[in-house]
């Protein structure tokens, strides 16, 4: 009876977060994953600052903050962040901040879209071209996915470092979109997300090297 319980429970909780309310994060589960995490509260928002472990050197890896309590498959998952450059950060650096989403228990396996604020206004097109970027750990890394398909998973839109943007990623089966400030025309398409449509899990708040990220307003729908 009382496993019953906390079934419903979890169940409830789990409708209460896909009704589109804001989440309230210093009330839900949050794990860091190679990341450091802090409450802090910046312009008037309380929000979640996360920057990468500098022992972690490679890209695209698991680094996030992790929100436990929430096991997501399809649906939109929508959040406002901002990003700012470390002083420690390197010439390559991008600012990159973005969503993971469908996390393993592991955190071996996940999907993942980030967006790199330095891009979005970059006097160089080939840098602007590339303001976007999905990819899906741990086989598709941004470097592969640039090689074998120039073009297909990385994309311009319109971002700055030390601004609040809103991005809504809209997840269903194996396709995703991303949507950055409210645009209703998505800056992103993916078709074929690399662990297919049956993958679930949690969902982060994820940073790479040189970022200062926060992160506030997250909100869990279904899609309409």
């Amino acid at each position: 009876m009382k496993k019953y319980t906390v079934f419903i429970l979890l169940l409830l909780c789990s409708i209460i977060r896909l009704n589109g309310q804001v989440i309230d994060l210093s009330k839900i589960i949050l794990a860091p994953v190679q990341v450091s995490m802090s409450k802090v509260e910046l312009d008037g928002h309380k929000a979640i600052r996360v920057t990468k472990d500098t022992a972690v050197k490679k890209a695209d890896e698991a680094t996030f903050v992790r929100v436990n309590d929430i096991n997501f498959q399809d649906g939109v998952i929508e959040v406002r962040l901002l990003s700012r450059l470390l002083p420690t950060a390197s010439p390559q650096d991008r600012g990159f901040i973005g969503i993971a989403f469908r996390i393993s228990e592991a955190n071996d396996r996940f999907e993942c879209i980030y967006i790199r604020p330095t891009n979005g206004r970059a006097e160089q097109q080939l840098r602007r071209n590339r303001s976007t970027q999905y990819f899906s750990f741990p086989d598709y890394k941004f470097d592969r996915l640039r090689k074998e398909a120039a073009g297909e998973y990385e994309s311009y839109a319109d971002m700055g470092l030390n601004e609040w943007i809103t991005l809504r990623i809209e997840v269903k089966g194996a396709g995703a979109k991303l949507f950055i400030n409210n645009n209703p025309q998505p800056a992103l398409v993916v078709n074929d997300l690399k662990h297919g449509a049956n993958l679930r899990g949690a969902i982060g708040f994820f940073v790479d090297q040189g970022t200062e990220g926060y992160f506030t307003k997250l909100k869990i729908s279904k899609i309409k």
